[in-house]
């Protein structure tokens, strides 16, 4: 596909990638859940302290598809790797190899950033996304389950003696 072109995105894309989170949370029947905001987007992407890179994909000019991701480490590789928070496509755009050509890219900079692994987690429900992901040659791992703290959890947790 000649006219896509997957970059990094610039303080100035940080409303349309906005755009397009809100529209995988929309996708994922989870638009409840999105609670953040285009300015904390903006400082976590480009602020003082960076928490995570986006990779815009781009059709004919138009913001198609994002992936968002950060560092994270593995400790019995004793390597850093590339945690993939998000990767989404918009419906209609979706079948031309656009979520290919991000997921690849992702998997370029962790090879030339010496990671020792690419990982991200999928929905159990998102049959599409699971094949997806199989077919470009990941393990889904039955064995292991997300755990997350939120909210009064985390503040509750965080005062724990």
């Amino acid at each position: 596909m000649t006219n896509l072109i997957l970059r990094s995105t610039t303080p100035a894309d940080v409303p349309t990638l906005f755009q397009l989170i809100k529209g995988l949370a929309e996708y994922e029947k989870l638009t409840h859940a999105v609670t953040g905001n285009i300015v904390d987007l903006e400082s976590h992407l480009f602020g003082d302290r960076i928490y995570a890179e986006a990779i815009l994909a781009e059709l004919d000019g138009k913001a198609v598809g994002f992936a968002l991701f950060f560092p994270n480490y593995s400790t019995f590789l004793t390597k850093p790797g590339i945690y993939l928070e998000d990767i989404f496509v918009l419906p209609e755009y979706r079948h031309q190899g656009i979520g290919k050509s991000l997921l690849i890219h992702v998997a370029k900079l962790a090879v030339e950033r010496d990671c020792g692994r690419l990982e991200w987690s999928v929905l159990d429900w998102n049959a599409p996304a699971i094949g997806f992901y199989q077919r470009m040659g990941a393990d889904v791992l039955p064995d292991w389950r997300i755990c997350r703290v939120t909210g009064e959890n985390l503040a509750k947790l965080a005062t724990e003696n």
